[in-house]
Formats: structure tokens, C-alpha cells, sequence
């Protein structure tokens, strides 16, 4: 049995899918970009605004950044590789990370993340 999750705190313009479908033992989220409530790009660092809008997603669900188990990046541009690892919160989770083009709203990155509950 699944259950989805929506967090009002997070995009919810224009999505497609929930940020998050929890099983028991596992929350499985949503690529998350760094856009705000009202589905506005937020400026300045957008790699920790994607970080803090799973962090929202994660509390939501019960879990947190030590619970999380796997991620999966997709950069614009490979030059933003070291920034993003070293944002990655402690304890490092397995990741996966490549070059993807188009990305929604042109943005430079997109995060998902698995966690345990």
C-alpha cells in the first residue's frame, strides 16, 4: 500500500506528480527544483534551495537527511559537479549524478531522493 504526499510549502504550480510516495519503510521523492510555493524560481544559491525544499518534503514524511539512503542529480552543466557533492548533507547518501539538458523551467538543477521512514 502507498499513500502521496503533497507539501504546501513547496512548488505545487504546475506539478505533474506528488513530491513524494511513502510505502511503508520508504519515502521515494520527487525531483524537487529551486523554485518557491508560488512556483518562482528563487535566486541566489538554487542547489541549497532544491536541498531545503526535500528537506521540507522529508519532514512532511516523517524521515530526514540521515535517513536518506540514495539521490539522483541532474545538472545543466557538469562545472556545478564538486559544488553539488559538497552541499550534499552528512552523512553522504548513495548518488548518482549526470549532465541533463532541458531541465524544467531551464532550471541548473533538479535532486530526488529515497529515504528511509
Amino acid at each position: 500500500m502507498s499513500s502521496t504526499l503533497n507539501e504546501s510549502m513547496i512548488d505545487t504550480n504546475q506539478r505533474a506528480s506528488a513530491h513524494a510516495v511513502k510505502i511503508p519503510g520508504l519515502i521515494f521523492c520527487s525531483g524537487q527544483t529551486p523554485m518557491d510555493s508560488t512556483g518562482t524560481l528563487v535566486p541566489g544559491d538554487i542547489k541549497a534551495q532544491c536541498i531545503s525544499n526535500l528537506t521540507d518534503v522529508l519532514k512532511a514524511a516523517g524521515s530526514s537527511w540521515d535517513k536518506v539512503v540514495k539521490v539522483n542529480i541532474y545538472l545543466k552543466s557538469m562545472g556545478d559537479f564538486a559544488a553539488m557533492n559538497e552541499l550534499l548533507p552528512d552523512p553522504k547518501p548513495a548518488r548518482t549524478c549526470i549532465q541533463a539538458g532541458g531541465l524544467p523551467h531551464d532550471v541548473d538543477v533538479e535532486i530526488e531522493a529515497i529515504a528511509a521512514v
